[in-house]
This record gives C-alpha cells, sequence and structure tokens, in this order.
C-alpha cells in the first residue's frame, strides 16, 4: 500500500527527548524533566470537582437542555461565551462570542486556521526560533514554511523589516513564544499587523502561553486588529495539556467557513473536557499560584544557568522556557542533550526542533517542573558543565 508524502514530516525532536528519559527511569535512573512543555501541575481541583459532579449526573450522552453528546462544532455556546468574557476582564477588548472557536487543542486550531485561510503551496512566514510543529502541519498540507532569521537585538521576535522580500501569505508570531518566552508588545503588533495589511498578508498570533508572565500582562494582537486570527489554549496557564481543549478568534466573515471545516474536521471537541475548561476560568486563584512556582523556578534557572556558563539567552518575559546558546560548548545541540540526559539524568529540548538551520547551537530548558526539581536540576547542569569546561 502506498504512502502519501504528507507523512514525510521531521519528528517532533522533544518527543524522542521524553521517551529516552522514560526508559532511563524505568531502568531505574532518576530523571529532571526540563524537556517538556508541560505544567507539573493538574486542572484546577475546584473545576475537577464540578466536572465530577457533573457526571455523576449527566453520562454526557444527550440531554435536552444541556447540549450533552454531540456539542455544535464551534464549541459549547456557554464556553465561547465565557472565552468572550475573558477578553474584556484581562485586555480590555469587547469581543462578540460568535468569533470564538472552541478547538481540539491549539493543534486543532492550527489545522482549521491553516485550510481556511492558504491554498496549496502558500508561503507562511514563521520567525526562527518557533515551536517545531507549525512547519510539520504546514508541510502535510502542502504549504511552505518560510524561516525568518530573528534576532537577539529583536529579543528573536520577528519584525517588519524581516518580512521585506519574502513573498508571504501568511506570518505566524508567538507572544509570548515557544522556545525563547519573549513577548510582542501593543506597538510591535501594531507594526506588523499594518504591514501585513498593507502587503495582503493573512497574519496568526499564536497566545497559547497567555496568564505566564513576569511583569506586564501580554498584549493580545485584539487590540490591535480584528483581521487576525487569535489562537489560544487551555494547556498551559489553565494546566489542562492532556483535556486537549483550545479556542482560536476569527474574523467575523470567517465563522462560517471555520464551521464547516470544524464540522467535518472534528464534529465537535470532547464534550467534558469543554465542561472541564469552562469551570477552570473561574479558578483563577489557584491558577496564579502556580504563576508564584513558575516566577521562582524562572529566576533560580536565570541565576544557575548564568553561573554554569549557559548565559547567552533573551530573559524571557513569559511562558516557562530559557533558549540558551551552547555553541561555546558543541555544535551539535542534539549531542550536547544526549550527554546531558546520560550522564547528569536532565533531560532537555536540543534547538534543532524549533530552528532547523541554527538550532545545532542551542538548548531549551523547561522550568514548569515543582521547585525542588529546578534546584536538583540546576546542581546536576553544573555539575555537568563544570566537567566541560575542565
Amino acid at each position: 500500500m502506498k504512502l502519501s508524502q504528507r507523512g514525510d514530516v521531521d519528528p517532533f525532536i522533544v518527543m524522542d527527548v521524553m521517551e529516552a528519559a522514560r526508559k532511563l527511569e524505568a531502568a531505574g535512573r532518576h530523571v529532571i524533566h526540563m524537556e517538556v512543555g508541560q505544567p507539573s501541575t493538574g486542572a484546577p481541583q475546584a473545576a475537577l470537582a464540578r466536572l465530577g459532579d457533573a457526571l455523576q449526573h449527566d453520562a454526557m450522552g444527550y440531554t435536552v437542555g444541556l447540549g450533552a453528546g454531540y456539542t455544535v462544532g464551534l464549541g459549547l455556546p456557554a464556553l465561547r461565551a465565557r472565552i468572550a468574557r475573558h477578553y474584556g476582564d484581562v485586555y480590555n477588548v469587547d469581543l462578540d462570542p460568535q468569533r470564538v472557536v472552541v478547538t481540539a487543542g491549539a493543534s486543532g486550531a492550527f489545522l482549521l486556521a491553516f485550510n481556511a485561510l492558504f491554498e496549496t503551496g502558500a508561503r507562511v512566514g514563521l520567525g526562527y526560533p518557533c515551536y517545531p510543529s507549525y512547519r510539520q502541519i504546514l508541510r502535510a498540507l502542502d504549504m511552505q514554511p518560510v524561516g525568518i532569521r530573528t534576532t537577539m537585538e529583536n529579543r528573536m521576535q520577528p519584525v517588519p523589516a524581516d518580512l521585506a522580500g519574502l513573498r508571504l501569505d501568511g506570518l505566524l508570531v508567538a507572544s509570548p513564544a515557544n522556545p525563547t518566552g519573549t513577548m510582542l508588545d501593543r506597538a510591535a503588533y501594531q507594526a506588523l499587523s499594518d504591514t501585513c495589511n498593507a502587503s495582503g498578508i493573512s497574519l496568526i498570533s499564536d497566545e497559547i502561553y497567555h496568564g505566564i508572565e513576569y511583569g506586564s500582562v501580554a498584549e493580545t494582537a485584539l487590540s490591535v486588529t480584528d483581521d487576525v486570527y487569535v489562537i489560544n489554549s487551555f494547556s498551559k496557564y489553565f494546566s489542562m495539556t492532556g483535556w486537549r481543549v483550545g479556542w482560536m478568534v476569527v474574523p467575523k466573515d470567517h465563522i462560517r467557513p471555520i464551521e464547516r471545516l470544524a464540522q467535518n474536521m472534528f464534529i465537535c471537541p470532547n464534550h467534558a473536557a469543554q465542561r472541564l475548561a469552562l469551570a477552570s476560568m473561574d479558578a483563577r486563584p489557584e491558577l496564579d499560584a502556580n504563576l508564584a512556582v513558575y516566577k521562582a523556578n524562572r529566576d533560580l534557572m536565570i541565576a544557575g544557568l548564568r553561573e554554569a556558563g549557559l548565559g547567552h539567552f533573551a530573559p524571557p518575559d513569559g511562558a516557562f522556557y530559557i533558549y540558551t546558546d551552547v555553541s561555546a560548548y558543541t555544535d551539535d545541540a542534539l549531542a550536547f542533550t544526549a550527554a546531558l540526559l546520560q550522564e547528569a539524568g536532565v533531560a532537555a529540548a536540543p534547538g534543532v526542533d524549533f530552528d532547523p538551520e541554527e538550532g545545532h547551537h542551542w538548548v531549551r530548558f523547561c522550568y514548569a517542573r515543582q521547585t525542588s526539581d529546578i534546584i536538583e536540576g540546576i546542581a546536576r547542569i553544573k555539575a555537568f558543565m563544570a566537567g566541560r569546561r575542565t
């Protein structure tokens, strides 16, 4: 049986690192996990309790009035309305709930967005380094990811001048970004939006790390334009990675085309997960306590990596990553992270996942675990690096 070329995409290397770490743990080794962007906390306890109560009285089959069973393709109306209210509460953006699309994780949102916006062969700009699945999803859809080289001066975010001559159909930006944790402020969003509008470039803003910030609140692209697709998720701030619920905000005239795609691709997002997501939006005190842990971990990681000789990075404004330059010690980040795992028991993500051109000089460390793990991980990294410097 012949395979199509759509599956001929690069592996998600961080998942390979996770598997290597799992094998070490199965053999009795203790591993500090800094490779995957997964909060060590679970979904909010109060929200889980509310879902548990609902499950006792509603088997999630069809129930008149509750909208159980299959939900409408765009998501539970109550959840869409609550997400819209969230934009008013946090960003002072008046958002029509009809523009909110609940999706099967942020990955489902990217599939819908790429299919709705772009034709086969479309050129979509990505600021390197970036989340690797952007490239692979685009390739699987016969579209062309176009790497945009970013600089430390611009905190590893694309700026309008970077787009000149690229003949782009689309631009995808992320703030806070994975793997760097850097953010776009309102002026930066305005400049990119103006450039895209003037050039006929469709703008997509990945905002899934909103809520995890260490100074000013992250700006949403919706604060400067309605001519944008904004993608978010319950995975990070809301600590619901495995529940696979995301959302997307689209222009009004895109709602029906997106609905048709969603109905046929997914029917609807998971009903129980949507109910949990709705409840989690009222659990901010518990979720903000998680943020305090990330803040403490961030400060420890910045100081610890600098002491270990790995201090060339843009300090993160948000998310829970540090993307650091290891070129003084290696030109092979894959080999470097493999040695760090085998010798020190610390799992980290090689930069080639995020930047196929220059990522062999970079490593991403995630600090979403408990603080005790971060302290132990830093001690192991320091010992490992001391051996590299002697």
